[in-house]
């Protein structure tokens, strides 16, 4: 399997405009998002385990922006019966045809539908598994509230709701002190000084991060009543929250 593209984008000077998922970002993203993100490989890895667990048989399992298909894949190596349809969703036309051409290399997998829509169009039905990885951080803060309780409304007893975020803290100092860790680590990555702060101010208007205090907040008022976070890492977290069987 060749190398991912590197990620160049934003390593020469250019004007500032707001970040989308547009060809030139699909055709380097795995080299960024595995640069970008610390712990990115142990959230898809573990996302495909907590998918065996909790996918029931004859359901439906959701990945709601679903970029190239990390998370998806991941779930259909991991989960052991093949009683399930994977929607794959994701905006992004760029995304969507590259995910498509993985899977075309992958003929045994049969039970992944791919969908180039906004997720507002989706709706949500007979789910036993859903993830949010990385996604809900690019959508109007006025719009979450109706997406997860959608989720929740369209999930089985029982079922899971895995998100993923970029997150920030309440305490300032701390929110600085764990921006400025991150940036180190993505200078560790290769990543110029020039590239971070030209990638922040692309990002600034588009990806809005949320504390994990506010997320939890949302998922219990939409009725999800066990929620946590089983991975953090810098301002970068994964929570899982449960529908609990009546």
């Amino acid at each position: 399997m060749n190398a991912p593209k590197q990620d160049q984008i934003y390593a020469n000077e250019r004007p500032v405009q707001d970040f989308v998922f547009d060809e030139k970002v699909a055709d380097v993203f795995a080299d960024m998002i595995n640069r970008s993100v610390p712990g990115y490989a142990t959230i898809i890895s573990m996302i495909g385990m907590l998918a065996d667990r909790y996918c029931t048989p004859g359901s439906r399992i959701y990945d709601l922006g679903c970029s190239l298909g990390g998370a998806a894949l991941s779930m259909t190596h991991h989960i052991s019966h093949k009683d399930y349809r994977l929607l794959a969703v994701d905006n992004s036309t760029a995304m969507i045809e590259r995910f498509r051409a993985a899977l075309d290399t992958q003929p045994d997998i049969t039970n992944v539908e791919l969908i180039c829509a906004d997720l507002d169009d989706i709706e949500i039905t007979d789910a036993s598994v859903v993830v949010l990885n990385f996604t809900l951080q690019f959508i109007a803060p006025e719009r979450r509230v109706g997406l997860i309780r959608r989720i929740y409304e369209g999930m089985r007893p029982g079922g899971i709701l895995i998100l993923s975020e970029k997150i920030r803290f309440a305490d300032t100092h701390l929110n600085e002190l764990l921006i400025d860790m991150y940036h180190q680590f993505k200078q560790a990555q290769g990543y110029s000084q020039l590239e971070i702060s030209q990638k922040r101010s692309a990002l600034e208007n588009v990806l809005i991060p949320e504390t994990i205090a506010a997320h939890k907040q949302r998922m219990h008022e939409a009725g999800f009543r066990s929620c946590d976070t089983w991975f953090q890492c810098f301002n970068f977290a994964s929570m899982v929250a449960f529908k609990e069987i009546p």
